[in-house]
């Protein structure tokens, strides 16, 4: 199975070119299944039903969040409806919508599709790695799906690298978002699993993480809120990491790192 995740989709610039470039990837790569992060993809805060919409019909399918999930008032309500939107499965019991959904793929392979939020540095949440484990336990790899793959929302690299571990030849995948930089440590580990610190962002780089960088200098110099935070609308690099899963056990034979366009250096899948 190949699978493609994209990271952190931030402002205009970010739901431009994933819009505009992931119907070529889909085609030309003959990927089975596409996940998306979404959680900055309205105005760098949340996603609304639309962004939503338009991401599916764009290729997706699926869609994660993060800590930015409800930034949007209105997703309370529209997220109970959208059964390809994933918010953190580490939610408090009674938080709207799910943390985890089970999907056909292309080639008609069950993918479970998590979203864990990490909670170093992070607003306090219910354990990650226990929420994980219990739908790890609902639906297994190899018996309740063909292919599980995770998005750690976290700001702490260690936190991303010990879940990684905790889950190695469980899950196909676990990638990282959240810190809207891509890491080069794309690997598969001992176990099988595939692995990325972090996926990067949709979106301009030549920001501060793909915000105009105004008024993030004005907060580190002055430390006095004076504006919104506004995304950067230059050219954007779309981010992600490729993977190559094998069809009977699950577990990932090859990863690459993604990055089409904008200003940094370009990366392909080879294998494809």
């Amino acid at each position: 199975m190949r699978l493609l995740f994209l990271g952190d989709v931030v402002g205009k610039s970010g739901r431009n070119a994933v819009i505009e470039t992931l119907p070529d990837l889909r085609s030309r790569w003959k990927l089975d299944f596409v996940i998306i992060n979404g959680e900055n993809s309205a105005g760098g805060f949340g996603i609304t039903e639309k962004i939503h919409m338009d991401l599916l019909d764009a290729g997706a399918d699926a869609v994660t969040l993060g800590n930015h999930a409800f930034d949007q008032r209105d997703t309370l309500v529209y997220i109970e409806r959208q059964e390809r939107l994933i918010r953190p499965v580490n939610y408090p019991p009674g938080t709207p919508g799910r943390g985890a959904g089970l999907y056909a793929a292309k080639n008609g392979a069950q993918v479970l599709v998590l979203n864990a939020l990490g909670r170093i540095f992070m607003s306090e949440m219910d354990c990650p790695f226990r929420a994980v484990e219990q739908e790890l336990v609902s639906c297994p790899l190899g018996r309740g799906a063909d292919a599980v793959v995770v998005d750690f929302h976290a700001e702490a690299t260690s936190e991303k690298q010990a879940f990684a571990a905790f889950v190695d030849g469980r899950v196909s995948l676990v990638v990282g978002t959240h810190t809207h930089t891509p890491t080069s440590d794309e690997r598969i580990l001992p176990g099988g699993t595939a692995f990325m610190s972090d996926a990067g962002m949709c979106g301009d780089y030549n920001s501060v993480l793909g915000m105009t960088p105004e008024e993030p200098l004005n907060r580190f110099l002055t430390r006095v809120p004076r504006e919104r935070f506004e995304p950067a609308t230059g050219s954007a690099t779309v981010s992600g990491l490729a993977v190559e899963i094998d069809d009977k056990s699950g577990m990932a034979r090859m990863v690459k790192a993604v990055r089409i366009g904008g200003s940094l250096s370009p990366s392909e899948p080879e294998f494809w």
